[in-house]
């Protein structure tokens, strides 16, 4: 039973580093850096548990670049749209700032864990456009 559960935390490994690299050219709404640059987002802040047979928790953490940062709510859009089209498997996403980095973080986490919230920001045009723009590979 040992090499199962073995065998699962490096499955897990390999989705979180997966995650990561999925996340980590996301550009910031205000700069020409990406969020890896910045260190808003590294390796370590990707958990992933196994939730079912083919299906995964990812968790996210992120640390905005100043604790009023106006666009922390931006940015945790940018990571669920990102993950939402691009993981190929069976998965749930919980994104968060990182404790005690921001001044509002509990009403951003609750903003950008909302099902509700993220559609109707995304039925949004230009919000929608401003995401697209973050998301968009560097040529």
């Amino acid at each position: 039973m040992a090499s199962v559960h073995a065998e699962e935390c490096d499955t897990c490994e390999e989705v979180a580093l997966d995650v990561f690299d999925l996340i980590k050219d996301i550009r910031d709404p205000e700069k020409v850096e990406t969020l890896e640059e910045l260190n808003v987002v590294s390796e370590d802040c990707v958990t992933v548990k196994k939730l079912y047979k083919e299906g995964y928790l990812v968790t996210i953490n992120f640390t905005p670049t100043v604790p009023h940062c106006s666009l922390a709510t931006l940015i945790g859009l940018c990571l669920r749209v990102k993950l939402q089209r691009s993981l190929p498997y069976r998965h749930k996403v919980d994104i968060f700032i990182t404790e005690g980095t921001h001044v509002t973080e509990e009403d951003i986490n609750k903003q950008i864990n909302d099902k509700e919230r993220i559609a109707a920001a995304m039925e949004n045009p230009n919000l929608r456009e401003l995401v697209d723009s973050c998301l968009k590979e560097r040529d």
